[in-house]
């Protein structure tokens, strides 16, 4: 008996993947439940499971393919012994001008594809069709004000994906036809002798996301940064006391993430605003905070979303973030866990980052950056001491958030941390 294996359904909004890995090869055994192929869309990878126990029998998606919901990835066989059929040979490359290809594998080119030439026949290409872009494609297409008739379409008849719409954004091409006043420079090919030490890879749709997103927040908002710097001697002496009480009472480790969740929460507070997003000419307030947390994987950086914060204890908080870190880490995140967010702290110091400017994750109006804590001299009571320092940085965006906002802010941020007793006493 055969059964189906097809794309499960990928979350709110989101309506095609792109097949990043198959697992498992035609002819061979698989449980139930074990992974057979691995999805990654705009957003996270999900990986799908066998439906049965038995023999993969037929591949119908290669890695590398864009597929969309309840497409069909492959058969399985149920038993053993089922005969295997090779995954289809594909007489035109993919969609992403290039060849289906495991990761890891290498790819050299001497000159990048232009938009619209994927290999498709010339009906293909922009102008030269009556389909309209797909939904996902559209929704993209309209955000960044582009002209659908410039993105060359590599789905049936020519139709516009998601896809290629990404490849538009990031070759800078789909613009309106009218000149740009500073148009994209076309990369300058290597030296011959450079060519073949040079590799190709093309961008998971989640590393096209991430780039996109964060030059959208660039040219969208008016980021601006403050800086200030707090003496961590506090917290760490409050950790270093209940640390293994803690631990034994709540099963988690006491963190520095949990103190500066409670921080921001409190401080959010009073400066809504911090809080807030524009849209259109509205300004919308949230009585709520869903602080997102960014983690980051092998595979980029993702920012899964700690909901109602503000209403949680210092255990509470740090639970849900050691499951969102794991869940994260083992490409398990849900759609839910990622979206929603209000706030973002962003930890470059478990890196070592002594000092950055972290970008807003739009549409949010403020971002957090911690840093490495660093035994700093400093002046305390007219005599020079060393104390555990972090620098913190507030990111935030000047349309709705202003400077003496911004400013207090970050400020309360610090005076909760250098005295954890007033997030505790509500002060």
């Amino acid at each position: 008996m055969s059964k189906e294996i097809r794309v499960p359904t990928l979350g709110e909004s989101v309506t095609e993947a792109t097949i990043g890995q198959w697992f498992k090869k035609p002819g061979d055994t698989v449980s139930d439940g074990e992974t057979l192929v691995e999805l990654e869309t705009d957003k996270v990878t999900l990986e799908v499971p066998s439906p049965g126990s038995g023999t993969l029998a037929e591949i119908a998606a290669n890695e590398g393919d864009t597929v969309e919901v309840d497409a069909l990835l492959g058969t399985l066989t149920e038993g053993e012994g089922a005969p295997a059929k090779e995954a289809p040979t594909k007489e035109t490359p993919a969609p992403s001008g290039s060849e289906a290809e495991s990761p890891g594998m290498k790819e050299a080119r001497d000159e990048p594809q232009p938009i619209g030439d994927h290999g498709a026949e010339p009906e293909n290409f922009p102008g030269k069709t009556d389909m309209q872009p797909s939904p996902a494609a559209a929704k993209l297409i309209d955000e960044n004000d582009l002209d659908a008739s410039n993105i060359g379409g590599s789905g049936k008849r020519g139709q516009v994906l998601k896809s290629d719409v990404l490849d538009a954004i990031a070759k800078g091409t789909g613009a309106p036809s009218e000149p740009a006043e500073t148009p994209k420079v076309a990369r300058a090919p290597s030296a011959q002798e450079d060519q073949v030490r040079e590799e190709r890879v093309r961008m998971t749709k989640l590393r096209q996301t991430i780039a996109r997103r964060l030059k959208d927040a660039q040219n969208t908002a008016a980021m601006l940064t403050t800086y200030n710097e707090v003496d961590m001697s506090a917290v760490m002496a409050m950790r270093s006391k209940y640390k293994d009480l803690f631990e034994k009472k709540h099963d988690v480790k006491l963190g520095f993430m949990g103190f500066f969740t409670r921080a921001v929460c409190h401080a959010l507070k009073e400066i809504p605003s911090v809080n807030a997003e524009i849209d259109g000419t509205d300004i919308i307030y949230k009585n709520y905070a869903h602080i997102g947390v960014a983690v980051g994987t092998d595979k980029g950086l993702v920012v899964p979303v700690v909901r109602d914060a503000d209403r949680m204890s210092i255990a509470e908080v740090e639970l849900e973030i050691g499951r969102l870190g794991r869940a994260a880490r083992d490409g398990n995140l849900s759609m839910a866990d990622m979206q929603g967010g209000t706030f973002t702290i962003s930890n470059g110091g478990v890196y070592g980052s002594l000092m950055s400017s972290p970008i807003l994750n739009a549409p949010q109006s403020g971002i957090l950056g911690m840093h490495k804590i660093q035994e700093r001299p400093v002046a305390l009571n007219g005599e020079v001491v060393i104390r555990p320092m972090m620098y913190l940085a507030l990111s935030y965006d000047h349309r709705i958030v202003d400077g003496k906002e911004a400013v207090t802010f970050l400020v309360r941020v610090k005076e909760s941390l250098e005295d954890p007793e007033r997030f505790v006493l509500d002060l």
